[in-house]
C-alpha cells in the first residue's frame, strides 16, 4: 500500500473506538478518525466469533486488499479500522468490496467522483 501504514498497537485501536466516527452494514462496522497526517492507518480487527483462524486471516486478506485496490478513492489524514461481523466468514471478494466502499460512502471518506454502483 502506497500510501496506508497499519495500526498495531492497541491504544491506537481504542483512540479510533473512542474519538472516532462509526457505520455499520451486515458484514463489517466502520470507525474513523483524522489523524493529523498526511497518509491513512487502517486497523483490521476480526474475532473468533467469526470462525478458525484460517477463517479470520482470510477476512483480513480480503479487506486489506480491497483497500489497496480502492486506496485512492480514500480521503487521506484518516484513522481506520474495520471490524469484521460474523457474516463476513462467507463474503466473497465482491461482497466485502461493496461492503466497504458502502461505508465508506456512508462516512464521507470516499471521493464521490470514483464511486460506482455496480
Amino acid at each position: 500500500m502506497i500510501f496506508t501504514e497499519s495500526l498495531k498497537k492497541n491504544i491506537q485501536f481504542q483512540n479510533v473506538y473512542k474519538n472516532g466516527r462509526s457505520y455499520g452494514s451486515k458484514l463489517f462496522v466502520m470507525y474513523v478518525l483524522k489523524n493529523g497526517t498526511e497518509g491513512n492507518r487502517i486497523g483490521i480487527s476480526v474475532s473468533k466469533k467469526v470462525g478458525n483462524s484460517v477463517v479470520r486471516h482470510r477476512v483480513k486478506r480480503l479487506v486489506l486488499e480491497n483497500y489497496r485496490l480502492q486506496e485512492k478513492l480514500f480521503n487521506s489524514g484518516l484513522d481506520i479500522v474495520v471490524i469484521a461481523r460474523p457474516g463476513a466468514a462467507t463474503a466473497d471478494f465482491k461482497e466485502v468490496e461493496r461492503a466497504l466502499m458502502y461505508l465508506g460512502n456512508r462516512l464521507n471518506i470516499v471521493s464521490d467522483a470514483c464511486v460506482s454502483d455496480d
